[in-house]
């Protein structure tokens, strides 16, 4: 079984849009994911993809890099407390939630009415 190679040499088959989507997203992807893992390297590097992006990656130094993790930790200072306040507060509003269904619970008794005021007329 040789396929005959005469016959289709120098074409190309028929290739419908969503595949050739799906080629322009692959190779987009790999670009990107190339990019990314040259951008998070903690070296200096410059990128020249074809003379339409240029760019030029300089890590930082150990006091950009200090601010930095000070500015981390204040962050993570604050999600705990955020955090805690949350926790708070849903704990009130189950604690309000309890008292309502107790309140519904128990029957009220009925106030009794008001006696009637009677004005008797005045005699000159």
């Amino acid at each position: 079984m040789l396929y005959n190679m005469t016959e289709s040499e120098g074409q190309l088959q028929d290739y419908s849009v969503d595949q050739l989507g799906g080629f322009v997203v692959m190779v987009a992807g790999a670009i990107g994911s190339l990019l990314l893992v040259v951008w998070q390297s903690k070296c200096h590097c410059r990128i020249n993809l074809c003379y339409i992006f240029q760019c030029e990656r300089i890590p930082p130094n150990e006091e950009e890099m200090k601010t930095i993790k000070d500015q981390l930790k204040k962050k993570n200072r604050d999600k705990e407390k955020d955090k805690k306040q949350t926790d708070i507060l849903k704990k009130e509003d189950e604690i309000l939630k309890k008292e309502d269904e107790i309140l519904i619970r128990t029957p009220r008794s009925p106030q009794p009415e008001p006696e009637p005021e009677i004005l008797l007329p005045d005699n000159p």
